[in-house]
């Protein structure tokens, strides 16, 4: 072999992972996104269709929501929660692999929203092409009524068409909540939800009637338990109808059924089941917003899109969280990852190196004080096990119950993440373990390896143990806080060895009465070398 063609190799060798790399790019959850130019991302709500771009006639990603004049001013100042939603624009974003988007447009505006003057609730979106018309039809929710606008492109200035009342339909003249899904065969439906209660869930047929675009039809699919965030995907040639709880602005289960029609029977009948993986921080603190089908050249891949609305719950940072589901058979999981990779072309995803395997490590799923006896009923924290050594026993109705979460100060969500973090206090004197366990799952693998433990915590004195651990594989890893910490401090554990795919990890206390100590934003992530 010559040395031109040995270095020829050499080269190769050294180019080729870093064009596979390239193939793979970054998702983000847990921040608020920007545009490839660096321009916030405000989408709430929406849903992302591919239409073919007007001016090249390639076919791109448009993704569709709606911007809130709440938003911006969360993002900026995370520490407070806003009670409005003030509506401002639709906006339109593109983009050719799902990950960079570039901002188009506001496709609907406040003065074509609200011609008369009359400020009303606009959210809930989706856009259709209609063939007929050759052109773009959005569905979204408009006051107590569905309002349709018509554009001649995905990006171009949505007009208003009609308003339609749904009450000769299903009742109520509003939807619930709503999607718009569009099947392999161009055709488009609305998925939506029983305007009052949202205990029922429709999918109607989006077509031309009397000249005017309208729903054709209407097949209720579900009734049971109330529902919101109704959305649909298709994997695999079957039907998935999604849908989160009604915990106003809040997180939840994702809930599903699954038909091979369309139209139904979604199955089991009436009887939403949780998806496996959402269980321990209610979908990464989402509510189900849309979902999108990827076929790539060498798998099928659906992307959950969830709703953060953090701006009204103070639920956390970022707006949008987005993962990839895995199947077993036809029944789907939820994969919770903080960081992971798509390749847009194949269709298959990695999980980042920087992901953070803790569940509800910021607190954020939990939407009430815990243990509660309010919907829904629930004694220990989301992901997390605490068990009473000595004190007060946990209950959710005996008031001498201890709280195993603080809701945060705005002074306090200046330095932490979100409304809420991790309470270890009691009245008597107390002795506590918290814990959880993190291994691998059949989707994502928990590789063996060293990692670093990082939470932060404040704390008062008096405790007699306070201490930070990490085990695997009979090995215990600890950190004891010695010290009094009356403002937030990061603590951390950089020595983490992990075997056998599986790891404890938690906290110890034990006080006196009344000693108090709060933990947040807990990670834990791999160590680069």
């Amino acid at each position: 072999m010559t040395n031109l063609l040995k270095n020829f190799l050499t080269l190769l060798l050294f180019i080729f992972p870093i064009i596979i790399s390239a193939q793979f790019k970054n998702i983000k959850n847990d921040i608020f996104w920007d545009t490839q130019n660096r321009t916030p991302i405000y989408s709430q709500g929406g849903g992302i269709f591919r239409f073919q771009d007007p001016t090249s006639g390639t076919e791109k990603y448009y993704w569709y929501g709606v911007q809130y004049k709440e938003a911006a001013i969360y993002r900026k100042n995370p520490s407070v929660t806003l009670k409005n939603a003030t509506f401002e624009s639709v906006t339109c974003y593109s983009s050719t692999d799902l990950v960079n988007w570039t901002f188009e447009q506001n496709v609907l505006t406040e003065q074509t929203a609200f011609p008369d003057g009359k400020p009303t609730w606009v959210g809930r979106l989706g856009v259709a092409f209609i063939s007929e018309l050759k052109k773009y039809a959005m569905f979204v929710q408009h006051g107590s009524e569905v309002l349709i606008a018509l554009a001649d492109s995905p990006t171009g200035n949505f007009s208003m068409h009609q308003k339609i009342n749904m009450e000769p339909l299903i009742g109520t003249t509003n939807t619930g909540d709503q999607t718009v899904f569009t099947d392999d065969d161009g055709k488009s439906y609305l998925v939506y939800s029983y305007g009052k209660g949202r205990n029922k869930i429709y999918v109607s047929e989006i077509g031309i009637k009397e000249g005017k675009v309208n729903l054709l039809d209407c097949t209720k699919v579900f009734q049971g338990q109330s529902r919101e965030g109704n959305c649909m995907f298709k994997y695999k040639n079957k039907y998935y109808m999604v849908a989160s709880n009604i915990y106003g602005w809040d997180s939840s289960f994702a809930y599903y059924l699954v038909s091979d029609n369309i139209r139904g029977p979604y199955l089991p009948t009436n009887d939403m089941q949780i998806m496996k993986g959402s269980e321990e921080d209610y979908a990464h603190v989402t509510q189900t917003g849309f979902f999108y089908t990827i076929k790539g050249s060498k798998q099928e891949t659906v992307l959950y899109c969830g709703d953060r609305w953090a701006d009204f719950a103070g639920n956390g940072l970022g707006y949008n969280q987005w993962f990839p589901l895995s199947f077993d058979g036809d029944i789907p999981y939820f994969n919770s990852l903080s960081s992971w990779n798509l390749n847009e072309k194949t269709g298959e995803w990695t999980v980042g190196a920087d992901n953070n395997f803790v569940k509800n490590g910021s607190f954020e799923a939990d939407r009430n004080k815990i243990p509660s006896n309010f919907k829904p009923i629930q004694e220990q924290l989301l992901g997390w096990k605490t068990e009473i050594i000595k004190g007060n026993k946990i209950s959710t109705t005996d008031e001498s119950s201890p709280t195993l979460n603080f809701f945060n100060t705005e002074e306090d969500r200046k330095e932490v993440i979100g409304e809420k973090s991790l309470q270890i206090s009691d009245k008597v004197d107390f002795s506590r373990k918290i814990s959880q366990v993190i291994s691998s799952t059949p989707y994502v693998a928990l590789s063996d390896g060293v990692y670093t433990l990082t939470a932060k915590i404040k704390n008062t004195k008096s405790f007699e143990e306070l201490t930070m651990y990490a085990k695997s594989n009979n090995k215990t890893f600890r950190l004891n806080i010695t010290d009094v910490n009356p403002a937030w401090k990061t603590i951390s554990i950089s020595n983490v060895t992990i075997k056998n795919n599986k790891v404890e990890i938690g906290f110890l206390a034990s006080a006196k009465a009344n000693s108090f100590c709060v933990i947040d934003d807990i990670t834990l992530v791999k160590n680069k070398f």
